[in-house]
């Protein structure tokens, strides 16, 4: 495997050196697109927010200065991610409202409706099928919750396909297979907004 192939595949899931530098490039190369996405959350009033695949972290910290009243849950099967992330909020960890933990979407270690908003930044192309992850986040929010998935391909661009091809496992699914399999998975009001001049979407669902 080439160099870059190697840093690359770090983006799936992070660990070493080279998952470092990753971590940190992600908290700095997707925060334009998430906090695009997150724009499409504005007013609510969340008691319970869950990040699901953190990263380094930096979209769970922007989640907890968004909603101030909310306790804010990030999940991450990378270890490296979850330090990460512990690290940079580990003040509102010591405040008892944030709390960090390894798991994984397809059983996550969450009760039934315990949340108000789950979110997927750049994460959902590393999901073991969508339908039936899609099914465990339905299962974890409560009635008339919210999900949101964040992506910055809509998988029909050229870049988003070549990636594909690069990173072990990854899945570049269109904007119809994820509504697809939202609704499968027991979503209603499934909707797509799409960024005005770059390929990046936002799907938003509703339980």
């Amino acid at each position: 495997m080439g160099l870059l192939k190697k840093f690359l595949n770090q983006t799936r899931k992070p660990e070493g050196f080279l998952g470092k530098i990753i971590l940190k490039g992600m908290n700095f190369g997707h925060a334009k697109g998430a906090d695009w996405a997150m724009s499409y959350l504005d007013g609510l009033t969340p008691s319970g927010v869950v990040d699901l695949g953190c990263g380094g972290g930096r979209n769970a910290a922007v989640l907890l200065r968004k909603y101030p009243s909310a306790r804010v849950t990030a999940v991450d099967y990378s270890p490296l991610s979850v330090a990460r992330t512990s690290e940079l909020n580990k003040d509102a960890i010591s405040a008892g409202r944030c709390v960090v933990l390894e798991g994984n979407v397809t059983s996550l270690p969450f009760e039934a409706a315990q949340f108000d908003i789950a979110t997927a930044f750049e994460t959902i192309y590393f999901w073991p099928g969508l339908k039936e992850c899609f099914t465990e986040v339905a299962r974890i929010l409560r009635p008339g919750g919210r999900f949101l998935i964040a992506n910055e391909t809509g998988g029909t661009d050229p870049v988003g396909r070549k990636f594909e091809k690069i990173i072990d496992g990854m899945k570049v699914y269109t904007q119809e297979e994820i509504m697809e399999a939202l609704k499968g998975a027991g979503f209603s009001k499934v909707r797509c907004e799409h960024h005005p001049s770059l390929p990046w979407i936002t799907v938003l669902a509703e339980k």
